[in-house]
């Protein structure tokens, strides 16, 4: 399994329309392969959208994209509202937990963390043990490393009901000592976005 992640960033003021295209064509694509997830973004970098497709492998994704070009409103047309687009080819941990439709928050934290070339397996390592007391406390929507893009990539995103329950989570596993993992040692840098799913996303 292979997860793309495509992050658009769009022209201030332009969102309620590029959702309103974007949902007139989904149904159509959904028939060849299930979206995963979309999120606009609300603390981080702003005016941008993040959506997630799954997929078997990179056969499958090129065979889907191939045939979407064949569905009648897709791709859905978003050039003029849009100033950037980025995407990302990510495998899934072993103890990433499947990517299906969920009822698991009101907002979503995105982390995205650069490790040094070659540090990833250790991550996975250090990470796994760790998991299942920390995913007690919020649920994990899934964590991934990049292999096409930006390489040495680790991104995990996380569900809660708002922000403050995200502060209290978050003081509450460090103060427990169950997060977060030691890998900063391999860390180059940092990122994290809040972002809210749309009302035809899939994850909510």
């Amino acid at each position: 399994m292979i997860l793309e992640m495509r992050t658009y960033t769009h022209k201030p003021g332009t969102l309620k329309e590029l959702e309103e295209r974007f949902s007139r064509g989904l149904p159509g694509r959904v028939k060849l392969s299930p979206l995963g997830g979309f999120f606009r973004t609300e603390v981080g970098p702003l005016n941008q959208v993040i959506h997630l497709w799954p997929y078997e492998d990179a056969g499958h994704r090129d065979r889907i994209r191939a045939e979407s070009r064949n569905v009648e409103g897709w791709p859905p047309g978003l050039s003029d509202l849009l100033v950037a687009q980025e995407t990302k080819i990510l495998t899934p941990a072993p103890f990433s937990p499947p990517l299906e439709p969920r009822k698991l928050g009101n907002i979503y934290e995105i982390r995205t963390y650069t490790f040094q070339p070659g540090a990833i397996p250790t991550v996975i390592e250090r990470w796994g043990p760790m998991m299942e007391a920390r995913m007690k406390l919020s649920p994990l929507v899934g964590c991934w490393s990049s292999e096409l893009g930006t390489l040495n990539q680790w991104v995990h995103i996380w569900a809660y009901n708002d922000a403050a329950e995200r502060q209290r989570i978050r003081a509450e596993a460090e103060r427990q000592g169950i997060w977060p993992p030691k890998t900063r040692e391999f860390m180059i840098r940092q990122e994290n976005m809040l972002v809210t799913p749309a009302d035809f996303s899939p994850l909510h």
